[in-house]
């Protein structure tokens, strides 16, 4: 099969009896998408942003989008708290993903060789994922909420959000760090995590920050949580299905 990269503006482009049989769409914006007659077995979508309340995904006119936020919390229990309002709520549920986490990183340690420095279709390996989840804890937590001026541990793995908005790679190493490493940092980002929803109120919850990518927009410090909780849950999800295609490739 020939490979071919295509970037740029396709809006309103109309594709009628062509073939994408095994193509694969990464960072592209499907919005309003409107697809007949097709055939999509075997197909994988990953859309994180479909389960934010507002988004819809009709297969043969059916709402989906609420189906599959189903099936995900039932998988993953303590994933439906991720957006809880109250103080109570929210420590709930931080502790079933600090829990799910830890049952995570003990499965990837299990496996075989060195399973969590692993790249699955070129996506993060299990480790880049912890490191990115650091700077997500930096961003939301030490830069949003505490206002700290230089929230960034170097070791943090930065997405396009950080490179939109004119962020400095400097901020991070160039080397990958010990796994010893990574595990610390975390570590160390969840327990500022437990350490502050320990201690807030409803007052706290509803002070006023502003978003870290957008500062002209209000966020509250509740907000904030939300976030580092729907990214801690969403990249739970990544690296459990790159951990599942690591077990059945070893199978053979």
């Amino acid at each position: 099969m020939t490979e071919r990269t295509t970037t740029g503006d396709l809006h309103g482009v109309r594709y009628e009896h062509a073939s994408m049989r095994d193509a694969r769409f990464v960072e592209v914006d499907l919005r309003g998408v409107v697809m007949r007659g097709v055939d999509l077995a075997g197909g994988d979508l990953d859309a994180p942003w479909l389960l934010d309340g507002e988004s819809t995904l009709l297969v043969n006119g059916v709402d989906v989008a609420p189906l599959v936020e189903a099936e995900l919390c039932r998988r993953m229990p303590g994933r439906a708290l991720r957006r809880a309002p109250d103080p109570e709520g929210l420590r709930e549920a931080w502790r079933a993903v600090e829990d799910a986490w830890a049952a995570a990183v003990r499965r990837a340690e299990g496996m075989p060789g060195r399973a969590v420095d692993v790249s699955v279709d070129g996506e993060w390996s299990f480790a880049q994922t912890l490191r990115h989840l650091v700077m997500a804890t930096d961003t939301w937590l030490r830069g949003a909420i505490l206002g700290i001026e230089r929230p960034f541990h170097p070791i943090g793995q930065p997405d396009g959000s950080y490179a939109a908005q004119g962020g400095d790679a400097a901020t991070f190493s160039e080397t990958s760090p010990e796994w010893s490493t990574v595990l610390a940092v975390r570590a160390d980002r969840v327990g500022m995590v437990r350490d502050l929803l320990a201690s807030i109120d409803a007052d706290g919850l509803a002070a006023p920050r502003r978003n870290p990518w957008e500062p002209a927009r209000e966020e509250t410090v509740r907000s904030c949580i939300h976030v580092i909780l729907e990214e801690e849950w969403e990249h739970l999800r990544f690296a459990l299905r790159d951990l599942v295609a690591l077990d059945e490739a070893a199978a053979g």
